[in-house]
């Protein structure tokens, strides 16, 4: 009998997102007390201008990371006229790619949905054991 995960592809969408969702899952499981993770500093470097001014320390990933996740499962993005506004210097960087193919396009999409999800899914392990350094728990 196959597992779960031997039914898809490794490249596949769903393994990704299944990957993410088990990080998930075990940090919860894991992190029984986050306030453990106040004033540890990250050794992350965030890219959103918004996730660096929440998350200079371990308490500050671990919130970003269940947002995160809520976002994911829920499937529903916020719009705000902040959003909208680095939506439109967004569309306008990437005005050249949006006239090749549709195909090629979904790739770099797909491409690109790969990375987060992985980076997500290393973060979110890379919390759990640093939790664990914490606790003094062996992994």
């Amino acid at each position: 009998m196959q597992s779960a995960d031997a039914k898809f592809n490794k490249k596949s969408l769903l393994l990704a997102l299944r990957r993410y969702s088990s990080a998930i899952s075990d940090m919860e499981q894991t992190i029984l007390l986050p306030s453990l993770l106040r004033d540890v500093p990250s050794d992350e470097v965030w890219d959103s201008e918004a996730a660096e001014e929440s998350c200079e320390d371990l308490y500050g990933n671990y919130l970003m990371l269940k947002a995160i996740r809520n976002t994911v499962e829920s499937g529903l993005i916020p719009l705000d006229d902040h959003k909208t506004k680095k939506t439109t210097v967004l569309n306008k960087t990437l005005e050249p790619l949006l006239n090749t193919d549709p195909e090629a396009l979904f790739r770099f999409h797909l491409r690109g949905l790969f990375s987060v999800m992985s980076e997500l899914t290393e973060k979110t392990r890379s919390l759990t054991d640093k939790y664990m350094d914490i606790i003094g728990a062996a992994n």
